[in-house]
């Protein structure tokens, strides 16, 4: 059974920090581009981040771009999202999602089509 389970979500004032983790199993990970996304009530899912399989690659979104950074750790089958100087923009929920073919490009990674599995989410909420 594939499984994805965000966890490292809360409460946290502006300027705060926080490390998502997206623990995963079922699945060939090293194999798989991981990005994070997020969506907000009311607004359409985006992505955010995107690592290679290996970790050689990273994207991240323009609004994030300095303040977020990507990691995994393939021993582990396990994604991070470190997120500092977080912004009350910054609150949604936040998925990872694993995709096999999942297009290693900044135009297109937040493409959730190309992605085969999805996480059930963090809440992140950063007060002003």
């Amino acid at each position: 059974e594939v499984q994805l389970v965000e966890s490292g979500g809360g409460l946290v004032e502006a300027g705060g920090s926080l490390r998502l983790s997206c623990t995963t199993s079922g699945f060939p990970f090293d194999d798989y581009v991981i990005t994070w996304f997020r969506q907000a009530p009311g607004k359409e899912r985006e992505g955010v981040s995107c690592i290679s399989s290996i970790g050689g690659r990273t994207f991240y979104r323009d609004s994030v771009e300095g303040r977020f950074t990507i990691s995994r750790d393939n021993a582990k089958n396990t994604a991070y999202l470190q997120m500092n100087s977080l912004k009350p923009e910054d609150t949604a929920v936040y998925y990872c999602a694993a995709g096999a073919f999942a297009p290693l490009s900044i135009y297109t990674f937040g493409e959730g089509s190309f992605y085969d599995y999805w996480g059930q989410g963090t809440q992140v909420t950063v007060s002003s």
